[in-house]
């Protein structure tokens, strides 16, 4: 059978989604989203409750507590709730830990209620470690029971303002691994696995190393983690960008980054779907990308919001939430897309890859971008049915994804004896590797294995469908 009379004039492209996001990782925002372009799992305004939801997290630890936040300002009428939260799980037996920024003494008023027996370190000061704005908590890592470890990261800071006030994001990971790797970092910073830190092996800033700890499967989903700035965390932020095929979507409070900022237009200029919030603070920050973003976007897609002393604190990428057939995700944690943050600030990026939680984002921005007067272009999916075209009843399996040493496994039915074409192309599209085969019917097994590190595309023709996806060589 020749591969020209397989071809498609119309070409059928198979992507497996989640029907919702699951029970292990959760999504939570603090604004206003628009369930109205849902499709299947709505996104969530926890609307002034997100300290309620941190204490039932806090409540819920059994053996230990890791917090490791930039700032947590309270006050008796404030989020007092946390702090009392954080002191009955030390009355009842839970070891809890603390790191905080120590650059700015006004930065953790909060710290005042919480209990002085609990150990507390704050990060070290000058010019080579900037500040420790990480706000994640780890809760029981270390269980024997591994449904108890949790991991609370995102943008949002312990605050009043941040939580109630200004536009931030919540995502809370319910898996060991994840947790385990997330307490290494901690006890890195920490100096010793217990419960007093070591100030002599303490490692902040630019003196911390990369563990090695940053591809997980959560949910059935792939979860990237990256620290800085031992990661090269922006290296990833920039990559992520450029795997957009169809539409691409922003939330930042700043954006310095020169690279970053020219790969959302090289996206842009190759017919992607741009669009983008920046907080004010970027239009006169010191090497702000918004002349740039603006020249490209114009203000019909790029909105600059201005809520004189409230902020838009979000630090999140949304790629590709239309088109299912690629590989959507979705990218947010503590990192703005700085110099600072990239090689001194210490700081945690999550990158999810799901079609459900970059619909979930898209549900956020779409309510943040609308209420700063903006409109988006909706950009048209793709063809996600799987047809039983000469008797192709499943659909392909490309694992593992992403792949540490490269090589990638493909699986396929087959019905009758036919002609099986294999291809792969780099994110420029030229042709890397051709396969062609012609197997018997039953399952298809083939491998590529691709050497250097990056996104590419394996195309797969057979049973007269087409069928793409995306690969993530590490």
């Amino acid at each position: 059978m020749k591969l020209s009379k397989l071809l498609l004039t119309c070409c059928l492209l198979v992507a497996s989604l989640a029907a919702d996001a699951g029970d292990k990782i959760k999504y939570y925002f603090n604004h206003t989203v628009d369930n109205t372009v849902s499709t299947g799992t709505n996104a969530i305004n926890l609307n002034g409750k997100i300290d309620d939801t941190l204490v039932a997290y806090i409540n819920r630890a059994k053996y230990t507590l890791d917090v490791c936040v930039y700032n947590f300002t309270s006050s008796s009428t404030g989020l007092a709730n946390v702090a009392n939260a954080i002191n009955s799980a030390y009355t009842r037996g839970v070891k809890v830990r603390w790191i905080h920024n120590g650059t700015s003494a006004t930065a953790n008023t909060g710290l005042s209620l919480i209990n002085s027996a609990i150990p507390k370190l704050a990060s070290p000061n000058g010019s080579a470690y900037n500040i420790m704005h990480n706000k994640f908590l780890v809760v029981d890592a270390n269980s024997s029971d591994p449904n108890d470890a949790i991991v609370w990261t995102g943008s949002t800071n312990w605050s009043v303002q941040q939580f109630d006030y200004d536009y931030d994001n919540v995502v809370i990971f319910q898996d060991s691994a994840l947790a385990h790797a997330y307490r290494a970092e901690f006890n890195m910073m920490w100096g010793d696995t217990g419960m007093t830190y070591n100030s002599a092996n303490s490692k902040f800033g630019p003196d911390k190393t990369d563990l090695g700890r940053h591809n997980f499967t959560i949910d059935g989903k792939t979860v990237e983690l990256y620290f800085s700035p031992s990661d090269n965390t922006n290296n990833h932020i920039a990559s992520t960008i450029l795997t957009a095929d169809k539409d691409l979507y922003f939330g930042l409070y700043c954006i310095t980054d020169n690279t970053d900022a020219n790969n959302i237009v090289a996206r842009k200029n190759a017919g992607v779907y741009v669009a983008g919030i920046i907080d004010n603070y970027t239009v006169s920050a010191s090497g702000s990308e918004y002349p740039t973003l603006n020249a490209a976007l114009g203000t019909t897609n790029l909105k600059v919001y201005n809520g004189g002393s409230y902020l838009y604190h979000n630090k999140y990428l949304i790629v590709d939430p239309s088109d299912a057939c690629s590989d959507p995700m979705v990218l947010t944690g503590s990192h703005n897309w700085t110099f600072s943050a990239n090689s001194q600030n210490d700081e945690n990026t999550v990158i999810i890859h799901d079609a459900t939680a970059a619909n979930i984002y898209y549900q956020s921005f779409r309510a943040d971008f609308t209420s700063l007067g903006g409109t988006l272009t909706t950009v048209a999916g793709c063809n996600t049915a799987v047809e039983n075209l000469m008797g192709w009843d499943a659909e392909v399996r490309i694992f593992p994804q992403p792949s540490a040493d490269g090589v990638f496994n493909i699986e396929l039915p087959i019905a009758a004896e036919q002609f099986i074409s294999i291809q792969v192309s780099d994110m420029q599209g030229r042709i890397l590797q051709t396969v062609n085969d012609e197997p018997r019917p039953g399952i298809y097994h083939h491998s590529v294995n691709i050497s250097t590190a990056g996104m590419y595309i394996i195309k797969v023709v057979a049973n007269n469908t087409i069928y793409t996806k995306k690969i993530n060589r590490l």
